[in-house]
C-alpha cells in the first residue's frame, strides 16, 4: 500500500477535529461535496472506513480513532521538515566550511566564529587553517564556501574587503632603525631581507617586486620561509629584516619591532566562488562585514 497524500491526511485531520463536514469544509475553504469526496477516495484508498456517518453525525471508527494520532504526527513532521527547508532557504540553518589564511586567523577568526553562533546558531561551521594556495584552490573547487584572506589576486574569486591595515617593516629590536616612526622601503635598500619564497604565492610575489622596483632596488634576500611565524624568528635572531602586516605582530611579541611602512596597507578580504547555492554564504558576508565595522580586527586576539 502507498501512503496516502498529506494534502488527504490534512483533510481527514480536519473532519477528526471538527466532526463536522460543514464546519471542516469552511476551515479548510473547500466545498462540502469535495471534501466529502476526498475522505471517501482515502477510505477506498486504505481500505477501511475512517468515520461512521449518519443520521447521528460523524464519528470516528476505532480504526479511525487509531489513526489519529499517527496523521497528526505526520503532518507535524510534515509541517516541521517545510520549517527547515524556510530556515535554510533563508541560510538559518545549514553549514559553512571556511578557511582562514594562517596568517589572520588568529585576530580575525576569534569574533567571526562569535557572530557566527550568537547570529547563526542552527548553522554548523567548520574552520581550516590553510595557507593560500591550498585556500584559494579549496574556495574555486568548492571544498570551502568562504576563505578569510589576504586578496589573492587571481581570476573567477569574488570577494569583499573587510579591513585594511598598514604594513610594517619588522627590524631586530636592537637595529639602528628600531626608534623611527616610520620608514620608506627605499630606508631598507641595504638591509638582508628574510621573506617567503616566491613559490607560496606567485601572484604576492610579483606585487611585491613591482613594490621594491618603484622603491628603486632588489633585495638582497639571505633565507626563505613560508611561515610567517619562523621569519619573525629570523628577524629576532638578526639575520635580517622583513615585511609583514600591523596584526602579526601578534604572532611573536618580544625580540623585533613593527614600523609601518609609508602609504603601505594590506586589505583582508573574504572570498567566495560566484554561483555558489549556499543560502547561509550571504548572512555570512553581510554578518563578517558588520564584524569588522565593530571591532579592530588587527588586535583581536
Amino acid at each position: 500500500m502507498t501512503p496516502p497524500e498529506l494534502r488527504q491526511l490534512r483533510y481527514f485531520l480536519t473532519v477528526a477535529e471538527e466532526l463536522n463536514l460543514t464546519r471542516a469544509a469552511e476551515r479548510l475553504m473547500i466545498a462540502q461535496q469535495s471534501l466529502s469526496q476526498q475522505i471517501t477516495a482515502l477510505e477506498r484508498h486504505l481500505g477501511v472506513r475512517l468515520f461512521e456517518r449518519d443520521h447521528r453525525g460523524t464519528r470516528l471508527t476505532a480504526v479511525g480513532a487509531v489513526f489519529l494520532p499517527e496523521a497528526r504526527a505526520v503532518l507535524e513532521r510534515a509541517d516541521q521538515a517545510l520549517a527547515v527547508l524556510q530556515r535554510a532557504r533563508e541560510g538559518d540553518v545549514g553549514r559553512l566550511r571556511l578557511a582562514f589564511l594562517t596568517t589572520v586567523a588568529n585576530h580575525l577568526l576569534p569574533p567571526v566564529i562569535r557572530a557566527l553562533r550568537t547570529q547563526l546558531p542552527d548553522v554548523q561551521v567548520t574552520t581550516e587553517s590553510a595557507g593560500i594556495a591550498a585556500l584559494v584552490e579549496g574556495v574555486l573547487e568548492g571544498r570551502y564556501d568562504a576563505a578569510f584572506t589576504r586578496p589573492p589576486l587571481v581570476d573567477g574569486i569574488a570577494s569583499r574587503t573587510l579591513v585594511r591595515e598598514p604594513v610594517c617593516a619588522v627590524l631586530p629590536e636592537d637595529h639602528p632603525l628600531a626608534d623611527r616612526a616610520e620608514l620608506t622601503l627605499r630606508d631598507l635598500a641595504d638591509e638582508p631581507w628574510v621573506l617567503t619564497p616566491p613559490s607560496s604565492w606567485e601572484p604576492w610575489h610579483r606585487a611585491y617586486d613591482d613594490h621594491f622596483r618603484t622603491a628603486g632596488f632588489t633585495p638582497n634576500i639571505v633565507q626563505t620561509d613560508p611561515n610567517p611565524q619562523n621569519l619573525l624568528g629570523l628577524v629576532a635572531a638578526g639575520l635580517g629584516v622583513t615585511r609583514l602586516t600591523q596584526s602579526s605582530h601578534n604572532l611573536r611579541r618580544t625580540g623585533v619591532v613593527f614600523i609601518p611602512l609609508t602609504a603601505a596597507y594590506a586589505p583582508t578580504d573574504i572570498i567566495w566562488r560566484p554561483g555558489s547555492t549556499n543560502p547561509a554564504l550571504p548572512r555570512l558576508v553581510d554578518i563578517a562585514t558588520e564584524v569588522a565595522a565593530t571591532h579592530d580586527l588587527t588586535q583581536t586576539g
